[in-house]
């Protein structure tokens, strides 16, 4: 029988290798009989796990007491910061960064207040300058409370962004401050009460625990319009029975983390080899010139659609994707590397390589050997 060959993962931006130990204790906790608002001794125990995994990542991020808010995911702690605020009266306007997550403009789009957009510069950072300018004149008490969307770090380009200027430039007018750290938790530092944001996103799956559990950071006595509604779940802020093996597995996730961040030099040293390979062979790498997460590389090669570039990888064992894998599907040109300044040419041909926790140097020579030779065979037929 021919062995099956090895794949190589390279997508840990889209959702990471979930860890050993985080499968043994969502095992673990499944077996735990007891909704966790029960008051009885069943009750009580799955109430601890939840609790226990709220506090890692509380200590993790360096969360308010109180301040952390389980969700389902990263996707409904961005809807819940945006509608949530809204719903409250004190939000009247938001503005949200060229860069952002579709999940990001998506919903804030549908909370019925004006959306403005930030625009980026070409070297994949969020301009501060324009929302400097654009607030010079703003005056909560005439134009009404509003909420700035920037990410911590992009997870297309993973260019980390200036989260605490732009909480200073927010802040000094009055306007509150929400940022999706989904990508960099897990991989970078990340404290909440530094950073100066006034909510933040967090999901599990982007750092090694169980996809279908998140939490929406929230700072101090901020009001917040409950957007679930039912029973009196997390402190009345959010609805629905506990996830209980989930945010076991969240906080077993969290437990490890540091491991990772600890990491991130080597991790980073082997998506610099990647880079160079590519380099070498004619791409072009985005966002180069700024702090990025240690392990994403994305790049365009002019002549290698995006689409073709998955699909080649692919039968060589190789996953990477086209940008979010929210949107990897879909053939039109990234609106991160638009926003950077991208012509459609290049726009069209960009991808995404990411590692992780669990990445080895095996899989970065499969990428060093195969994309090169994959994209060499395609500029060989262009002359032909």
């Amino acid at each position: 029988m021919t062995k099956a060959k090895r794949r190589h993962y390279l997508d840990y931006n889209a959702t990471t290798p979930v860890r050993p130990e985080v499968i043994d204790a969502v095992c673990k906790a499944m077996a735990t009989i007891g909704n966790s608002s029960s008051v009885h001794e069943e009750g009580r125990a799955a109430r601890a796990i939840v609790e226990e995994g709220r506090e890692k990542l509380r200590t993790l991020v360096n969360a308010p007491v109180n301040g952390v808010i389980l969700t389902g995911g990263g996707t409904e702690a961005i809807h819940y910061a945006l509608n949530g605020t809204v719903k409250t009266g004190n939000v009247k306007r938001i503005f949200v960064s060229a860069i952002e997550h579709a999940a990001v403009p998506s919903n804030a789009a549908e909370t019925g207040v004006p959306v403005e957009t930030i625009p980026a510069m070409k070297s994949g950072v969020v301009d501060l300058d324009w929302l400097r300018d654009r607030l010079k004149d703003y005056d909560v008490k005439r134009d009404g409370g509003f909420l700035v969307c920037v990410m911590f770090a992009n997870n297309e380009t993973g260019v980390i962004q200036p989260v605490k200027e732009a909480a200073d430039i927010v802040h000094d007018k009055g306007g509150l401050l929400f940022v999706d750290a989904a990508q960099a938790v897990g991989k970078v530092p990340v404290n909440f009460v530094m950073s100066g944001a006034d909510l933040m996103a967090v999901t599990a799956h982007k750092f090694g625990g169980p996809i279908g559990v998140g939490a929406l950071i929230a700072g101090p006595n901020l009001p917040l319009h409950p957007i679930m509604r039912g029973g009196g779940h997390e402190s009345n802020r959010r609805a629905g029975t506990h996830n209980v093996p989930a945010i076991a597995g969240l906080g077993v996730a969290c437990d490890l983390a540091p491991s990772s961040v600890e990491k991130a030099p080597k991790i980073a040293a082997m998506r610099d080899r990647m880079q160079a390979a590519a380099e070498d062979a004619g791409a072009h790498v985005w966002g180069a010139s700024e702090d990025r997460l240690p392990g994403t590389l994305s790049m365009s090669a002019p002549g290698f659609a995006s689409q073709t570039q998955l699909m080649a990888m692919d039968l060589a064992g190789i996953a990477i994707s086209s940008g979010s894998a929210c949107s990897s599907g879909k053939t039109k040109p990234s609106h991160v590397l638009t926003a950077m300044g991208a012509e459609e040419a290049l726009a069209t041909c960009g991808i995404r390589v990411s590692l992780g926790w669990n990445s080895v140097d095996e899989d970065v020579d499969a990428f060093c050997r195969e994309w090169p030779e994959a994209y060499r065979r395609v500029k060989t037929r262009a002359a032909e």
